[in-house]
C-alpha cells in the first residue's frame, strides 16, 4: 500500500536535539522518554521511508518565536525539501503575531521556495485559530490555493498552553468564514473527539489526522466515524519522531476499518489535498525543477 505521511520530521541529530531542548517541549520530552529516540542521517531516514512504502512525507515547520522566544525551525524544513524534493513536501510554520510580515513571508515561501502549505500552532500562539490575527494569513492562503495545517491537542507539560485554544469549534468558525480554504486539524482535535468529528463531517473543507491519539480514551469514536461518516476526511500522519513511523503505520494496518477507507486514509485523501494525480497515484513530474522554485501542482479546492 502506498503511503503519504502528513506529519513527519526526520529524526536527525539536529532535529532530536532541537525538540529536547526547546522551551515548549523540554519538560514533555523528559517525562515521555524522548531521549531514547535514535538519530539517523538524512539518507538513512529516506531509506527507511522507502522501505516502509512511504512515497511522500509532509514536513511541518513551527514558528512560536513571539510567545516562547524559540527560533523557528523552518530552515530545516527547507533543507530537507531541497535535499530530497521527491520525498519531502514542506509546510512553513507561521507566527500570527508577526502581522503583515507573516503574510509577506507566506508569499515568499510559496512562490519562491516551493512550500506546499502553511502550519500553525494556536496553542503555542496562545490564541484560538479563529482569532482575527490569523485572518490575513487565511486570506493569503486562499489566494495562493494552499492548505493550512492547524496543530491541536497540546501535549502535557507545555508551559502556558491551554486546551481551549485548540477546540475544533474554533476551526468550525474558520471553515465558515473561509469555505475555499482547506483546513487540516492535526492530532484529531483531541480531547474534543466528537467536536472534531462533526467539524469534519459538516464542513467540506475540514480534514484531520489522528496522530498520537489512535489508542487514546474515546478513540473508538474516531474508528466508528471513519467507517460511517468521515472515511474521506482523515489522513495518515505518524507524528514521527514523537511516535516511531513504523509503529504508526502498523496501527493503521490493524485498525478495524474497511480496506477502501484504509486506502483513503493512507494515501488517496492526502493526494487529493496536495493536488497530486490521484488516478495514477503519482506525484507531479519534477524533471528540471529548480529547488528555488515551487513544485508544479494543481491546488485542491473543496469547492471543486
Amino acid at each position: 500500500m502506498k503511503i503519504i505521511d502528513f506529519r513527519f520530521r526526520p529524526n536527525t541529530k539536529e532535529i532530536l536535539d532541537g525538540i529536547r531542548n526547546s522551551s515548549m517541549f523540554k519538560a514533555s520530552c523528559e517525562a515521555s522518554g524522548f531521549e531514547k529516540r535514535v538519530a539517523q542521517t538524512l539518507p538513512e531516514v529516506v531509506a527507511s521511508l522507502d522501505r516502509r512504502g512511504v512515497e511522500l512525507a509532509v514536513v511541518t515547520g513551527r514558528d512560536c518565536e513571539t510567545t516562547y522566544g524559540f527560533p523557528a525551525n523552518n530552515n530545516s524544513v527547507l533543507e530537507f525539501c531541497r535535499a530530497y524534493p521527491n520525498k519531502f513536501l514542506g509546510f512553513w510554520g507561521i507566527d500570527p503575531h508577526k502581522g503583515m510580515a507573516a503574510v509577506r513571508e507566506i508569499v515568499h515561501v510559496v512562490k519562491e521556495l516551493g512550500m506546499r502549505g502553511i502550519a500553525t500552532d494556536p496553542y503555542l500562539a496562545h490564541i484560538p485559530p479563529c482569532d482575527a490575527r490569523y485572518y490575513p494569513i487565511y486570506s493569503k492562503c486562499c489566494e495562493l490555493g494552499i492548505p493550512v495545517f492547524i496543530t491541536t491537542a497540546p501535549p502535557p507539560q507545555v508551559p502556558r498552553a491551554i486546551m481551549d485554544y485548540i477546540d475544533p469549534r474554533h476551526v468550525d468558525i474558520v471553515a465558515r468564514d473561509f469555505p475555499e480554504l482547506v483546513l487540516i486539524m492535526s492530532h484529531g482535535g483531541y480531547p474534543f473527539v466528537n467536536e472534531a468529528i462533526f467539524a469534519c463531517a459538516r464542513n467540506k473543507n475540514v480534514y484531520m489526522d489522528l496522530s498520537e491519539y489512535e489508542h487514546a480514551p474515546m478513540a473508538e469514536s474516531y474508528v466508528h466515524a471513519l467507517n460511517t461518516l468521515i472515511g474521506d476526511k482523515v489522513i495518515f500522519a505518524s507524528a514521527h519522531p514523537f511516535v516511531e513511523q513504523e509503529e504508526a503505520i502498523q496501527t493503521y494496518m490493524n485498525l478495524k476499518i474497511s480496506d477502501e477507507v484504509r486506502e483513503k486514509v493512507m494515501y488517496r485523501t492526502a493526494a487529493k489535498i496536495l493536488g497530486l494525480d490521484v488516478q495514477s497515484m503519482a506525484a507531479p513530474a519534477t524533471a528540471g525543477w529548480n529547488p528555488q522554485m515551487p513544485l508544479p501542482f494543481q491546488p485542491f479546492s473543496p469547492a471543486r
